[in-house]
C-alpha cells in the first residue's frame, strides 16, 4: 500500500472535511492511503510551506504563499495533473477570486477546495430578546458596538485583514504602489474608521482569531453580533454548538457594503513527493463538483466550488449560510501575493492593532507600515 501524508489546520471545517475526502478515497482506491496532520490556525498562517513541503506530499495552504511557492516552486504546478477542461470548469465556477488566488504566471499551484472571506454574523435570538436595531450601516455598527456585545478578531493577522477591508471600501486597495502600503488620506481615513470601533470593543477580543469570536458568541449570551469575521458554516449548522449562528453580508460605508479580504485554503502537492501521479488524482478527486457538494461539506467542509454554494441541500442544512454571504466572496479583495508579501503580513498587523486599541498617530503608523512595506518589495 501506498501512504501519502497531508497537514491541514485544526478546526472541524479544515480537518474532518479532507480526512473524510481521504477516507473516501481509499475506499475507492485500496492501495492507497492519505494520513492527515493538523496545526494551528496561526501555525497555518505563519510556518514557511517550503520547510512543510519535506515532511508532507499534501499541504493546505493560504493563498498569499502563492508567489513564494512559484518563485520556490517547493510545490507541483497542478496543470501536471489536471486536465485544461477540469481547471477551466474550476475558473467557471470559482466562488469569487478563489481559484484565481492560487493562480500565477499561467500555473494552477492549488485548488481552492475552501473559499472564505469575513462576514457578519448575529445571534437572532438576542436581537430579539433585547430588542435591539439590525445594523445595517458602520454608523449603526459602532452604535451596536457601544452595549459591549459586538465581537472581532482582534489578533494582528486579522487586524490587519481588517484594514484591508476598510481601504477597499474606500475605493482603494493596498500595495499597488512600489513607494506605499496606501495613500495617506485612504490610509488616516481606515485607520480612524477602525478606532472608532475598537475603541468600544472589549480587550479580550484583541487575543481573539474567528474561530474563537464564534465560540464565545455560541459558548455565551456575552456577545450577539461580529461585524467582520472569516465565515464558518459549522456554526450556521444545527448540533454543531451551543447556540445557532445566522451569517449576513456586511453592513456598509457611504451606501457601499464592506468589501473584505479574501480567505479560504488551497490543496498543494509538495515538490518532494515520491507519489506525485497518486496524489494529483486525489487533488483531482477533492475539487470535483461531487465531492465538494458531498462528502467534504458534509464532514464539515466549507467548499470551494460554487456548485456547492448554490446548492439547495448545502444552503438547507446550513440556514442558507452560502447563499447569503456569496456576495461578500464575490466582490472579496484578493491579497497581495508578491514573493516578499508574507514579510509584510506577519509584521504589519500588531501596530494596527495597538491603535485599535488605544488610538495614536495615524501618520506615523502609516510611515512604519510603508518601512515594513519597502523591506517587504526587496525579499
Amino acid at each position: 500500500m501506498k501512504q501519502l501524508k497531508g497537514i491541514t489546520w485544526n478546526h472541524s471545517r479544515g480537518f474532518t472535511s479532507i480526512v473524510a475526502a481521504a477516507q473516501r478515497f481509499t475506499e475507492l482506491n485500496p492501495d492507497v492511503e492519505i494520513v492527515w496532520e493538523k496545526r494551528s490556525l496561526q501555525a497555518f498562517a505563519d510556518e514557511p510551506i517550503n520547510e512543510l513541503a519535506k515532511r508532507y506530499d499534501f499541504l493546505i495552504i493560504d493563498h498569499p504563499w502563492t508567489g513564494f511557492a512559484a518563485r520556490t516552486e517547493v510545490i507541483l504546478p497542478l496543470n501536471k495533473f489536471l486536465s485544461d477542461e477540469y481547471l477551466k470548469d474550476l475558473a467557471v465556477n470559482t466562488v469569487g477570486k478563489s481559484h484565481e488566488s492560487y493562480s500565477i504566471k499561467g500555473k494552477q499551484w492549488a485548488l481552492a477546495i475552501d473559499a472564505a472571506t469575513p462576514v457578519a454574523a448575529s445571534r437572532p435570538d438576542l436581537f430579539e430578546k433585547l430588542n435591539l436595531k439590525f445594523p445595517e450601516t458602520f454608523d449603526d455598527l459602532i452604535e451596536l458596538s457601544k452595549t459591549g456585545m459586538v465581537a472581532i478578531p482582534g489578533i494582528p493577522q486579522d487586524t490587519l485583514m481588517s484594514f484591508y477591508m476598510i481601504c477597499s471600501t474606500l475605493g482603494e486597495d493596498v500595495c499597488t504602489s512600489d513607494k506605499e502600503v496606501i495613500s495617506e488620506k485612504t490610509g488616516i481615513k481606515a485607520l480612524q474608521i477602525l478606532r472608532a470601533l475598537g475603541k468600544n470593543i472589549k480587550k479580550e477580543n484583541y487575543d481573539w482569531n474567528p474561530i474563537k469570536v464564534y465560540e464565545a458568541m455560541t459558548l455565551t449570551d456575552d456577545y450577539l453580533y461580529s461585524p467582520f469575521a472569516y465565515g464558518y458554516t459549522n456554526y450556521s449548522r444545527e448540533g454543531y454548538a451551543r447556540k445557532h449562528l445566522k451569517f449576513h453580508d456586511m453592513v456598509a460605508i457611504d451606501n457601499q457594503k464592506l468589501i473584505t479580504t479574501l480567505g479560504g485554503t488551497g490543496l498543494a502537492i509538495s515538490a518532494n513527493t515520491e507519489h506525485p501521479e497518486i496524489a494529483g488524482k486525489f487533488v483531482e478527486y477533492v475539487g470535483s463538483e461531487a465531492t465538494q457538494k458531498g462528502v467534504f461539506f458534509d464532514n464539515g467542509g466549507q467548499p470551494g466550488h460554487r456548485q456547492a454554494w448554490l446548492d439547495k441541500r448545502a444552503n438547507d442544512l446550513t440556514d442558507n449560510f452560502f447563499k447569503d454571504t456569496l456576495p461578500a466572496l464575490d466582490r472579496a479583495f484578493l491579497r497581495p501575493r508578491y514573493h516578499g508579501h508574507m514579510y509584510f503580513q506577519d509584521r504589519a498587523g500588531a501596530p494596527i492593532r495597538e491603535y485599535m486599541m488605544n488610538g495614536g498617530d495615524e501618520q506615523q503608523l502609516l510611515k512604519d507600515l510603508n518601512e515594513l512595506y519597502l523591506k517587504s518589495l526587496k525579499e
